[in-house]
């Protein structure tokens, strides 16, 4: 039975007499152990998808109108609060894309991993922060004895991040939700960061949907991969079925996208024209259609579903169109 099963979830921000459609139609599971990766241009609802799994959507605006979310069998939708509160940071913890927003700036960065595992596990505060060091030196954080007692703005944006990934894993999850963990930092430490979270998730046992705006990211680190646009699943499949035979135009889009190591520097990378459509507006039929080269009369009028092009690889597109 697979750890985590999203169907058909339908999450809409309404304001000032528009709705918003942030996700429109999103199903997907992810197995025990499984790194799955959400990839997508920023305003694709890869974020609210993450938010909706934890019910962190803020209400009003936002609602979750429709859909299951099931984990372990059980659907969180239906969960109380208290039960809910349970869940969080505990059976299912998430790394948020900003720990400088995300970290309380008045509290020790010990303080602050120490408190999950005195919430959930009810240990003593002192026993909690000998956890938060041991938790330190896992994330390789130098000086781990001395730094349990830094506050975040004395670290750098690399250790604040792993401080984020420290907290996320105190009560050894069985689903660590990573939304854009490696924004803003160079490339060397998101390889170091991405490697951690690999290892960590290995070690523990722990599944990993992982939220990212950049395809290359993932290349070595998902074992499936699913492509949103606009709210909806446009591709998924496995990491090397996206990345050897992708079938839709925006992930083709995405892929030529990606600079490549043997590319001449002189070769310029082929951008996605357009934009992303309002999401209070979404164009009838393929929301990619107006962005699309590929488009003909039938992608304007109907919008398309996911249908199988391979065993465990869909797309949604009425074109056959391959890389």
């Amino acid at each position: 039975m697979a750890l985590l099963e999203v169907k058909n979830l339908h999450t809409h921000f309404f304001a000032e007499g528009s709705v918003v459609k942030a996700v429109d139609g999103v199903s997907f599971d992810v197995e025990p152990g499984e790194t799955l990766a959400i990839v997508g241009e920023s305003g694709s609802g890869k974020s609210v998808t993450a938010m909706s799994i934890l019910r962190l959507i803020p209400n009003p605006p936002g609602e979750i109108v429709d859909g299951e979310i099931r984990f372990e069998g059980q659907d969180i939708l239906e969960m109380t609060d208290e039960q809910v509160q349970d869940l969080r940071g505990n059976k299912i913890a998430m790394i948020f894309q900003e720990p400088m927003t995300s970290l309380n700036p008045v509290l020790t960065v010990g303080r602050q991993i120490a408190e999950p595992i005195e919430l959930h596990r009810q240990a003593p505060l002192d026993k909690a922060l000998e956890m938060a060091k041991v938790l330190l030196r896992k994330v390789h954080i130098a000086e781990h004895d001395k730094r349990v007692s830094s506050y975040p703005h004395q670290l750098s944006g690399g250790m604040r991040q792993r401080v984020m990934i420290a907290m996320g894993m105190a009560c050894e999850p069985k689903l660590i939700i990573a939304d854009e963990p490696t924004t803003a930092l160079d490339v060397t430490v998101q390889a170091q960061l991405l490697e951690l979270l690999k290892e960590l998730t290995r070690e523990g046992h722990s599944s990993l949907i992982l939220i990212t705006h950049d395809l290359g990211v993932v290349a070595r680190y998902a074992d499936r991969i699913v492509v949103m646009y606009a709210g909806r699943i446009v591709e998924q499949g496995t990491a090397r079925d996206i990345f050897e035979r992708p079938h839709h135009p925006y992930t083709i889009g995405l892929m030529n996208s990606i600079p490549k190591l043997d590319q001449d520097t002189k070769e310029k990378l082929i951008p996605i024209p357009g934009a992303p459509p309002d999401l209070a507006n979404v164009p009838e039929g393929c929301a990619f259609n107006p962005r699309c080269e590929f488009a003909v009369e039938k992608c304007r009028q109907q919008r398309p579903t996911l249908e199988p092009v391979a065993v465990g690889h869909y797309k949604a597109c009425w074109v056959d169109v391959r890389s």
